[in-house]
């Protein structure tokens, strides 16, 4: 009888510790607006915006399994990301990790 208890103790811890994969705790929500096709020396890559600022970046983490060229713009996203400065370029930012949203 008691090794029913331990069992079932056991199965409740298990279920407890799990953890969904989609409740990683991202920086920021933007959303992917369309391809950089200005001619300045800043330009180019793609427009992200978050928090009402507009960005650029160059691509995607590998494993984010969004497919730019496929996609229907606009794509609303989660993402973790660092601002990198560039000379004379401070709207660039590399995106570490991204899912849809």
């Amino acid at each position: 009888m008691k090794i029913k208890y331990v069992l079932f103790g056991i199965m409740i811890m298990g279920l407890t510790c799990c953890k969904k994969e989609n409740t990683y705790p991202y920086k920021s929500y933007g959303k992917i607006i369309g391809q950089d096709y200005t001619t300045t020396p800043c330009s180019g890559g793609w427009f992200i915006e978050i928090e009402n600022a507009k960005y650029n970046f160059d691509s995607l983490p590998a494993n984010s399994n969004i497919n730019l060229q496929k996609e229907a713009l606009p794509v609303n996203v989660r993402l973790d990301w660092d601002l990198i400065n560039t000379i004379g370029c401070t709207k660039w930012i590399t995106i570490h990790k991204i899912a849809k949203e």
